[in-house]
């Protein structure tokens, strides 16, 4: 079952399409990137196979994005449009494990202690600018200070998972992902496998927590 909600927030309206459980036991709340929205193949692949799982999965769009903007603000505006539609997103009663791709996961990481998230799903967390290595943002996710989840492209240039520092959270790698978990058609795995090692990563993330 889907349907949207559109929530005020200090930084504007934000939209939740939500993809609904049956019996559902965890809310996953996944916000998107800063060059894209939530068509993202990871967050669409997710929001399909999660529900079944009695996962109810929440795609997030940042009010940015639901005013038809281009260009995403700065990380502490992203926050304060994360922490306003929080509340609608615990008002199920379930546990809210807080997640999003890029820049929405380091949102995620960024906010889950205050906010009182279940656990945080990272894909692919932007560990540096390409090519920029010393501009780690590795204290972000190491301080999210609960569960983590970090879900890595082999070939991310945003950090590749052998970059990744030691730390407590799990980490899966989708072999000759990119950014966006793009794989060349020259590679030995194809997309749709691809998008299943991360749908099938997750969910026995989630089963565990």
């Amino acid at each position: 079952m889907t349907d949207t909600q559109l929530i005020e927030t200090p930084a504007g309206d934000a939209r939740i399409t939500w993809h609904r459980a049956a019996r559902a036991r965890i809310v996953l709340a996944l916000g998107h990137g800063a060059g894209g929205g939530i068509e993202a193949r990871d967050l669409q692949a997710i929001a399909a196979a999660l529900p079944a799982r009695r996962v109810s999965v929440a795609l997030v769009e940042q009010p940015w994005r639901v005013a038809g903007k281009k260009v995403a603000p700065a990380p502490k505006t992203l926050d304060v449009g994360w922490r306003g539609l929080w509340p609608a997103l615990a008002a199920q009663g379930l546990p809210v494990v807080a997640g999003g791709r890029s820049a929405g996961a380091r949102v995620a990481c960024r906010t889950a202690a205050e906010l009182g998230a279940h656990a945080v799903l990272a894909l692919s967390f932007p560990l540096h600018p390409p090519g920029r290595p010393e501009k780690s943002r590795a204290d972000e996710l190491l301080g999210a200070g609960v569960p983590t989840l970090v879900v890595q492209g082999g070939n991310d240039p945003f950090g590749r998972p052998g970059e990744f520092p030691d730390g407590n959270y799990g980490l899966v790698e989708v072999p000759f992902g990119d950014h966006g978990f793009a794989i060349p058609k020259r590679a030995s795995l194809g997309q749709d496998d691809a998008l299943g090692i991360i749908t099938e990563g997750v969910a026995r993330w989630v089963d565990a927590l």
